[in-house]
């Protein structure tokens, strides 16, 4: 019997031990991780099966953000049925109004989703951080952010320029986010980051109220850290264009919310965690390429660096804008081949 025959008798009676064994079952978009969903229908009422399988996938996280989003007021989906040795868990079903699915059909409803989405972020960070943070939760600190910045050295940099770089670019690139770029980042109280927070992972919910009527959909990586991230991430999104406007307002809307807050010091910290973001996201979407067979990603390498290059003009992020005019030159940010799919780390 094999591996993935075992697991989906075990799903199955997963399924039927909570009283869904005869539920129509259908599958929904997956992401970039390992873990994959299903739509689960039963007479009239729907719920969503995801299958996470260890140890790649972990649901414990999910299962206790969720909670606490929920006790916080946000529109989390409620968990169902948990089985975390096994990887599975039954969840609400937000329906198919994601934010995405509306956007691609109906433009005039932009502005209200970002609206939206922005007004979930300054409620959340009007909650105290001893209240919006799990306690236990771990901080995004600059050793985190240099491992995810990393990811452009370790997988983008081989793919596109066929070797390894050397050690001293290696140190140099180490030194470029340690001693210059992370050092510019603010002292502002931080919150809790939900890290993935764009159109992608965001649904209007059919049930709930005001900031309850957005349904969150990924979470469980969240961190506690700097208050910037969120709002960056949903305006400087790796697979949509937003338009500068739309920015610029959802960003004015936010910090209008926030009298208090130093506008010069959250853009600056804006700035510096997407030049992060961006550097991460194109080492992702490669890594997923090259380690993963998956190719989809690569259309939205162009757009992040595009992102990644407007942001090179902040002062902390001189001594990066140097290493890659060296190193990654403009005619080689270019999209790695198709070639590569499933060929493990390149170079």
């Amino acid at each position: 019997m094999t591996d993935n025959t075992n697991r989906a008798e075990r799903l199955c009676a997963f399924l039927e031990r909570h009283g869904w064994g005869d539920a129509r079952r259908s599958p929904l978009a997956g992401d970039a991780s390992f873990r994959r969903y299903e739509r689960l229908v039963r007479g009239g009422t729907r719920a969503v099966l995801m299958d996470a399988p260890p140890p790649k996938e972990d649901v414990r996280p999910f299962v206790a953000l969720a909670q606490h989003l929920r006790a916080l007021g946000f529109g989390a989906p409620e968990v169902l049925a948990e089985d975390s040795d096994l990887g599975a868990l039954i969840l609400e079903d937000f329906g198919d109004a994601t934010f995405t699915r509306i956007l691609a059909g109906k433009a005039s409803e932009e502005r209200p989703l970002y609206e939206l989405a922005t007004d979930v972020l300054i409620q959340l960070h009007r909650i105290a951080p001893e209240r919006a943070v799990p306690k236990g939760l771990d901080p995004y600190n600059h050793k985190r952010l240099l491992d995810e910045a990393m990811l452009l050295f370790d997988w983008y940099y081989p793919a596109v320029m066929g070797l390894r770089a050397s050690v001293v670019a290696q140190r140099e690139f180490v030194m470029a986010w340690l001693g210059t770029a992370f050092m510019g980042l603010s002292d502002l109280p931080p919150t809790l980051v939900l890290r993935d927070f764009h159109v992608d992972n965001l649904a209007v919910r059919e049930t709930g109220e005001g900031i309850a009527r957005c349904g969150l959909l990924d979470f469980q990586d969240a961190l506690e850290g700097p208050r910037a991230y969120d709002l960056m991430s949903l305006l400087e999104d790796a697979r949509r264009d937003v338009p500068p406007e739309l920015a610029r307002a959802m960003t004015e809307r936010y910090l209008a919310t926030f009298p208090d807050l130093s506008r010069a010091r959250f853009m600056s910290d804006f700035a510096i965690l997407a030049a992060q973001r961006h550097a991460k996201v194109i080492g992702i979407f490669t890594r997923l390429l090259a380690r993963d067979g998956k190719p989809d990603y690569l259309v939205h390498i162009p757009r992040v660096w595009r992102l990644l290059e407007r942001r090179l003009d902040h002062p902390a992020l001189a001594a990066l804008r140097d290493w890659l005019a060296r190193h990654l030159p403009p005619e080689a940010r270019t999209v790695p081949s198709r070639s590569l799919a499933g060929k493990g780390m390149p170079g």
